[in-house]
């Protein structure tokens, strides 16, 4: 867990591939409410470029950032709208 972000829930698409990751985080997303956070933690390392590119092409989405901690890939994305 980010010590940066007040995280509001984790979404846990490990073992998930392209496009699974993005298309779980897109409904998770969805669930939330403008400021909140979702912190998505995924082992495909496609997961960095995929998520990035989708949330710079969403409006209402804000990539905060992305940390690679060892086999995992940590994506915190804030809804903005």
């Amino acid at each position: 867990m980010s010590d940066t972000f007040d995280i509001t829930e984790t979404l846990d698409v490990k073992g998930a591939s392209c496009p699974m990751p993005v298309v779980k985080t897109k409904s998770a997303i969805d669930g939330l409410s403008e400021g909140e956070t979702l912190e998505v933690v995924a082992t495909d390392p496609g997961s960095m470029s995929d998520l990035d590119g989708w949330a710079a092409g969403t409006e209402g989405v804000e990539l905060l950032e992305q940390v690679e901690d060892g086999d995992e890939f940590k994506h915190y994305i804030q809804k903005t709208a």
